[in-house]
């Protein structure tokens, strides 16, 4: 698999850029948008989408193929590979979600009840979006809209838990977690499942508001990254690693190798595992993708957050 560091100089040459531009003066008002060149891009094969810096980059996977802007985080790439989600923040703080069309270069705001919402997950048939949300409560929620902006829903909006880091168990059901509990949720926010994550994985790990739990498409798998009781030198604060627990038999089975923090998972409907990890002096961070059975790669050399479209 080529690496992005190799292909530096051609896509200096041909990659497409999106420029973002953010100047806003009003709290909690419109984000600019992103604008796209006059380069067609319907000729285009996009599979990955990561954060490279202070801008945010959607590349084939051999890296020939390219957009990139920058003003811009959480970047979401939809399964078929054709669209971006991403956040914008304005000068007050708050914080928007956005979707580019790659193909024929329309861009708008999820139009969504509140003015902080951020780090979409698509659905696995792209055809809505969940995210978290801080609601008039002052509490982490999960919302969900249909990408043509039909159908808002604030899960468990009346509770007075705070809800973290969602992910899409399958197309009727959104998983999050408030540090102690996994939640399942249906689509119209009612809560289904409650576990807790200690029962599941074991006591020994330590769970952040940014740990994703993804399960696998058969659904007896569950991925996710944790804290550890690894020590690596040069490191400040715990150290995280990717996991798979089996449900049926309740082992864990590590993912990552020793000695990389792993502070970013995200797991594709089709079951591929891509994570960012950095090794010692722990400066900067690669990305990888694995299999179920814990087969690495090295998909580029400097780059965070990435999600993955389906093959």
């Amino acid at each position: 698999m080529t690496k992005f560091s190799s292909r530096f100089l051609f896509i200096l040459i041909s990659c497409v850029v999106l420029i973002t531009s953010c100047n806003n003066n009003k709290a909690g008002g419109e984000s600019g948008k992103a604008v796209l060149d006059t380069v067609s891009l319907s000729s285009k094969n996009f599979s990955l989408a990561y954060q490279d810096g202070d801008k945010i980059v959607a590349t084939s996977i051999d890296t020939m193929k390219q957009i990139s802007f920058g003003g811009a985080t959480d970047p979401a790439i939809s399964p078929d590979g054709n669209k971006l989600a991403y956040t914008l923040s304005d000068s007050a703080g708050y914080r928007s979600i956005w979707v580019a069309d790659m193909e024929n270069k329309s861009q708008g705001k999820l139009q969504v009840n509140g003015n902080n919402y951020y780090q979409a997950m698509w659905s696995a048939d792209g055809g809505a979006i969940a995210f978290s949300i801080f609601n008039r409560k002052n509490l982490w929620k999960i919302g969900v809209i249909k990408t043509d902006n039909s159908g808002y829903v604030m899960l468990d909006s009346a509770s007075k838990i705070n809800v973290y880091a969602p992910t899409w168990k399958n197309e009727k059901e959104i998983i999050g977690q408030d540090l102690t509990k996994l939640y399942t949720f249906d689509l119209t926010g009612k809560l289904i499942d409650t576990k807790l994550i200690a029962d599941l994985i074991g006591k020994e790990f330590s769970i952040a508001s940014s740990n994703r739990f993804f399960y696998t498409k058969d659904g007896a798998k569950l991925i996710f990254n944790a804290g550890n009781t690894d020590i690596l030198d040069g490191l400040t604060g715990p150290s995280e690693a990717v996991y798979i627990l089996d449900l049926a038999s309740k082992k864990v089975q590590r993912i990552s190798p020793k000695g990389i923090n792993v502070a970013y998972v995200f797991v594709t409907a089709d079951d591929r595992i891509f994570y960012s990890g950095a090794e010692k002096p722990f400066a900067q961070s690669k990305i990888y993708v694995s299999d179920l059975n814990g087969n690495i790669k090295t998909v580029v050399d400097k780059g965070t957050n990435p999600t993955g479209a389906l093959k």
